[in-house]
């Protein structure tokens, strides 16, 4: 999973119609297995864009986005939130609400 700065989020938005953006802090243990479970979740749905980012260094977005904690992955359509997950379960529950989002 790629490290996407403030630059490369607003690019990559603009030009994809549907990506997972994940936030997570490098102090969190939950942020620590959330993202290996990400990495297999990326594995599976390889045309699916993917990226993380420290939320340390994207203030100003998460009081936009109202990020509530992390981990936290934001499901985005044409550059919008669509849906937070906070709480990731195993790499299956995420599967099935990528699914249900109609991600893939």
């Amino acid at each position: 999973m790629q490290e996407w700065s403030q630059e490369e989020l607003n690019r990559i938005i603009k030009e994809d119609q549907t990506v997972l953006f994940y936030l997570y802090t490098p102090m969190c243990g939950t942020c620590q297995v959330a993202g290996k479970m990400l990495t297999i979740t990326e594995e599976l749905l390889p045309h699916l864009k993917i990226g993380k980012a420290d939320l340390n260094y994207f203030p100003e977005l998460a009081e936009r986005w109202e990020i509530e904690s992390v981990p936290c992955l934001i499901m985005l359509k044409d550059g919008i939130p669509i849906d937070k997950i906070y709480a990731f379960h195993s790499v299956p529950y995420l599967l099935e609400q990528i699914k249900m989002k109609q991600f893939v």
